[in-house]
């Protein structure tokens, strides 16, 4: 059961989400942000970065451009994140059952937010024609109303309504539709590869192959590597209580500095590149100055 306090503040952070990617920037509506805030409030902050870094992996290609509309995982990894939390249901599956089609149907209500908000558009060029400045930053704030509320609305209602029906699929996936629960949990567990194949799609993998095949190979030394260390440190602990060091995470660990390495020579041979090739202009304007003559003629020299 969520508390009527939990849905408060998840419908709030729902609105403000949106917000955030609209116009503040905090990066506070990122999926791993929307499940990290969302398992704070439920209780269970390891299923709340669990859900949210699935979805985050699968949206990692997906964009938008203009006025298109996106899914919109935030709202799925809260309402995923929170039912998962408060009826059991494994993170995996609520990532395929609830995440992802509540994600897909929020598509229509950022549809309808842009739709609301062509009003205060418009009302905002009455005002720039009248140059009432006080009135376009009127308008512009109201304009915020529209798509806070295309998402505390119908999440709040979620929240608030579908707690009972949640828990009730949650049992018969795990009992009667086991079959069923099983492969929602497949499915959720394949999904932050299709966000991978989307944004490899759109990289340019062919140009920078070298370094693709060098974090496949370093990710798996360092995996194999790391995880041998702690089956070991796993085993020292139970010879001795005093051994306690923890190895977990030194391989995600390793490869973040081994990237930041990577990214950190890349922008060197930019910035290199970019020096040499205005140190070359401005030499070959030194140049055509030494060869022409105070009316700016050619000499015969540079003939």
């Amino acid at each position: 059961m969520i508390a009527w306090w939990q849905i408060a503040i998840l419908t709030l952070y729902a609105g403000y989400q949106i917000l955030d990617e609209l116009q503040i920037y905090s990066a506070m509506s990122s999926p791993v942000f929307a499940g990290l805030v969302t398992g704070l409030v439920m209780g269970d902050m390891k299923v709340g970065l669990m859900i949210g870094a699935s979805v985050q992996l699968m949206v990692l290609g997906v964009g938008t451009f203009g006025g298109a509309s996106k899914i919109d995982a935030n709202s799925g990894t809260i309402l995923a994140t929170a039912f998962s939390v408060s009826s059991g249901m494994k993170p995996a599956t609520a990532v395929a059952a609830i995440a992802v089609p509540v994600a897909s149907i929020m598509i229509q209500t950022d549809i309808l937010a842009r739709f609301a908000n062509t009003f205060f558009a418009h009302r905002i060029d009455k005002m720039v024609d009248e140059y009432n400045y006080k009135g376009i930053e009127r308008y512009f704030l109201a304009g915020a109303l529209p798509w806070a509320l295309s998402r505390m609305i119908p999440v709040g209602l979620a929240l608030a309504f579908g707690g009972g029906f949640v828990t009730n699929v949650a049992h018969v996936l795990n009992t009667s539709w086991k079959w069923l629960g099983d492969g929602l949990t497949t499915a959720g567990a394949v999904l932050p590869a299709v966000g991978f194949a989307i944004l490899l799609h759109y990289l340019p993998v062919k140009k920078h192959f070298a370094y693709l095949f060098l974090g496949f190979t370093f990710t798996m030394l360092f995996t194999t590597l790391f995880g041998s260390v702690q089956t070991l440190g796993t085993a020292m602990t139970e010879v001795t209580k005093k051994f306690t060091a923890n190895f977990n995470g030194l391989s995600m660990l390793a490869m973040a500095f081994i990237a930041f390495a990577f990214a950190a020579i890349a922008y060197q041979q930019s910035t290199a590149l970019h020096d040499s090739t205005n140190g070359g202009n401005g030499e070959n304007g030194a140049t055509a100055k030494k060869n022409t003559n105070e009316e700016g003629e050619i000499t015969d020299d540079e003939l």
